[in-house]
């Protein structure tokens, strides 16, 4: 019985968040555009329960670059509503539309020609009339067994809060770089902050060959330094990388590889990055590319270390 009601539990307010995909339209786009073109910070109020999302979305707001603050309904009518800003924008999160104390605040945020963004659960409230921007958040019920307790609906405007947040972090062009310049501190900072000189191979341990030198020998190189790869060079200078896999497609083909060299088998053109970048940005070409190894170059090109997936797993970015 109690793992029953756990499953319902989860399958009622998994439901709850996938009915949103469908309201998502041009009231989620105002908004958006809205949030973009503040100059000042975004306030979000809710009372009890959505007190505690809102005060959720405000982080995730912050951390994604967006500056967003929490303001108790309550403690805004005994002075906090000081806080709030022409500039800024107001975020309102009610269930039920009608939350007294928020009701309150709303005649002191026109006053301030703030615009107001709801989420709520009643489309026909007095909240959602005197909105700017209503955000449907409603759900067919809550897990609790007598409708009662807010479970699917709090999952339900924590999901589009988060909406809101990576729509404004991908708008807004940030990238991984300025994600870890907002988050120094912590695993979080040491795994994006992590540059690609710090976790790759260097001197010895780059595996590399002349493009002249028989295949076995690069084999042999690709085993000794346990790279999977070999950098292959023409006087000295990169072009080309021999990696596991071009080993066994080769071995599909052939197993007379007596008489081959290294620029035989050799991928021309290997995918490089450049030293000093982000450790994350290294992981982000290698899913691109679908790569285990990658070349980091010098700003002459040439190689000055070699990385490995497996090396930026140990280091937990992957």
């Amino acid at each position: 019985m109690i793992i029953k009601r756990a499953k319902e539990v989860i399958r009622i307010e998994a439901e709850a968040i996938r009915a949103l995909e469908d309201r998502i339209g041009e009231p989620f786009q105002c908004a958006v555009e809205l949030l973009l073109n503040c100059s000042g910070r975004v306030i979000i109020c809710g009372m009890g329960k959505s007190g505690i999302i809102a005060q959720k979305i405000a982080s995730t707001l912050t951390s994604t670059g967006t500056a967003a603050l929490f303001l108790h309904p309550a403690e805004g009518l005994h002075g906090d509503l000081g806080a709030v800003r022409e500039d800024d924008v107001v975020i309102c999160i009610s269930k039920s539309g009608h939350t007294e104390e928020i009701l309150r605040l709303l005649p002191l945020f026109k006053r301030k020609a703030v615009p107001i963004i709801t989420m709520t659960g009643n489309m026909d409230s007095a909240l959602a009339h005197r909105s700017d921007i209503v955000l449907d958040i409603h759900v067919e019920g809550e897990a609790c067994p007598f409708d009662v307790v807010p479970t699917a609906s709090t999952t339900a405007t924590l999901a589009m809060g988060d909406a809101l947040a990576l729509s404004l972090f991908e708008a807004r062009g940030l990238s991984v770089e300025d994600f870890a310049l907002l988050h120094p501190g912590g695993d979080i900072g040491r795994k994006l902050l992590l540059k690609v000189d710090d976790v790759m191979r260097t001197g010895e341990d780059i595996a590399g060959v002349d493009e002249n030198e028989a295949l076995i020998r690069a084999i042999l190189e690709i085993t000794s330094k346990r790279i999977g790869a070999t950098c292959v060079f023409h006087d000295g200078r990169l072009c080309g990388i021999i990696t596991d896999g071009d080993l066994r497609r080769l071995m599909e083909k052939t197993n007379n590889i007596q008489d081959l060299c290294a620029r035989d088998v050799m991928s021309r053109n290997p995918v490089t990055v450049s030293s000093g970048i982000l450790a994350a940005q290294a992981l982000r070409v290698m899913e691109e590319r679908s790569i285990n190894q990658l070349i980091i170059v010098d700003t002459d090109g040439q190689p000055v270390g070699m990385i490995h997936l497996h090396d930026l797993l140990k280091a937990g970015l992957a």
